[in-house]
C-alpha cells in the first residue's frame, strides 16, 4: 500500500513506471479494481443517513514503449464521475497519449492526460486514504491530481534529471473540447535533490470563454520521509474571475501523516480545509488505518469528521478494498 508517493515522481520521469504485466517487449498492462462500503451520517436536511456498497472503479492501462517513443491508453469505469449513488456504467477512455523522450531528459507528450499538480494523485492506488482531502462545491477545483475530475487535451513539454523535473502544458479547459483562440497553460515542477524530501507544485492559467469564468490555480506541496514516518503538507489557491467580475480567491490546505506500524499495517491521519462559495469552509479530519493483505490486495478503514459550517456536518465511515496488478 506504500506505492502512492511514487506516483508523483513517475509523472515527472524521476523514477521508472509502476509495476505492470509484460505482454512483450513493447506492451505492458496494469490496472486496479476498487470496491468499498460507505456509511454517512449527515446533519443536512434534518439528518440523513446513507449507505452504499459496490464497485467504485476499475481501470485497465495499456502501456506502449518502442525506442524513444511511448504511449498509454487508460480505460476505466468510474461511477463517481456522474455523482454519488450513480448507476452509470459507461466505459470511458480516461487518458490516451503518446510521448517521445530524448537522451538529454527533454520529453514531449500529446493527447489526453491529467494535471501534474496536486499531492494526492490520479487513482485509489495514488492516495493514502479512501476519500479525497477536499470536498463540497469546490471539490474539483482543489483535488488537482484526480484525473476523473480534471483531465485535459493538449501538448506537454518536459525536462527531467535525477533530482528535478519541469513541465509546461498547453491544453484545453478541463473535460472540454478545445475552443476559442486561447489555451490553458500549466507550469509544473518537482524537486528531490534533498535526501528524503520531495517538493512539487505548479501554476495553471485557465483561460475560459469569458473573464468572469477564468480560474487560475497555484499549488505547492512537500513531503518528507523519516524511517517509517511520512509527513506531507499542501497549499492551494484558486482565483476565480477578474476584479470587474467579483473576483474570489479560495484557499485550501492539507497536512497528512502516515506511519508504517509494520510491513503490512499503516495508519494515516489527515487534516484538510478548503473554502467554499458563500464564505464557508469545508473542514475534514480523517483517520485511515490500512493493511496489505498481499502485495496486490490492500484494505483501508477510514473515519472522517466533516464540518461545512452551514449545517451540513457529517460523520463518514468507509471500508475500501483495492486490487492492483
Amino acid at each position: 500500500m506504500k506505492n502512492k508517493i511514487i506516483a508523483t515522481l513517475v509523472a515527472f520521469g524521476l523514477v521508472g513506471s509502476s509495476s505492470a504485466i509484460e505482454i512483450n517487449e513493447n506492451l505492458s498492462i496494469n490496472g486496479f479494481i476498487d470496491t468499498s462500503y460507505t456509511h454517512v451520517e449527515s446533519d443536512a436536511g434534518g439528518g440523513n443517513d446513507e449507505q452504499q456498497l459496490g464497485l467504485d472503479e476499475w481501470e485497465l492501462n495499456f502501456l506502449f514503449n518502442v525506442g524513444g517513443a511511448s504511449g498509454a491508453i487508460h480505460i476505466d469505469d468510474n461511477d463517481d464521475v456522474a455523482g454519488a449513488g450513480s448507476t452509470d456504467t459507461d466505459v470511458d477512455v480516461e487518458q490516451a497519449f503518446i510521448g517521445y523522450s530524448l537522451e538529454n531528459g527533454v520529453s514531449l507528450t500529446i493527447g489526453k492526460y491529467g494535471s501534474q499538480m496536486g499531492f494526492e494523485r490520479e487513482d485509489p492506488a495514488g492516495t493514502y486514504t479512501y476519500s479525497r482531502a477536499y470536498g463540497g462545491t469546490s471539490a474539483n477545483q482543489f483535488n488537482l491530481g484526480d484525473v476523473d475530475s480534471n483531465v485535459y487535451e493538449g501538448v506537454r513539454f518536459g525536462y527531467s534529471s535525477d533530482v528535478f523535473g519541469l513541465g509546461i502544458s498547453l491544453q484545453n479547459s478541463s473535460n472540454q473540447d478545445i475552443e476559442g483562440d486561447e489555451l490553458d497553460i500549466e507550469f509544473s515542477f518537482a524537486y528531490t535533490g534533498i535526501e528524503n524530501l520531495n517538493l512539487g507544485g505548479g501554476y495553471r492559467f485557465d483561460n475560459r470563454g469569458t473573464s468572469a469564468d477564468e480560474e487560475d490555480v497555484l499549488n505547492i506541496h512537500v513531503s518528507t520521509v523519516m524511517g517509517k514516518f511520512l509527513l506531507g503538507a499542501e497549499f492551494i489557491e484558486v482565483e476565480n474571475g477578474g476584479p470587474a467580475n467579483n473576483q474570489q480567491d479560495l484557499d485550501g490546505w492539507m497536512v497528512i501523516a502516515d506511519y508504517d506500524v509494520s510491513d503490512k499495517l499503516g495508519v494515516a491521519l489527515r487534516i484538510s480545509s478548503n473554502e467554499l462559495d458563500g464564505n464557508n469552509d469545508y473542514e475534514k479530519v480523517t483517520l485511515a488505518p490500512n493493511y496489505s493483505l498481499s502485495d496486490s490486495l490492500g484494505v483501508i478503514l477510514e473515519y472522517s469528521d466533516v464540518d461545512t459550517g452551514s449545517g451540513g456536518d457529517a460523520n463518514e465511515l468507509a471500508l475500501e478494498l483495492t486490487f492492483t496488478f
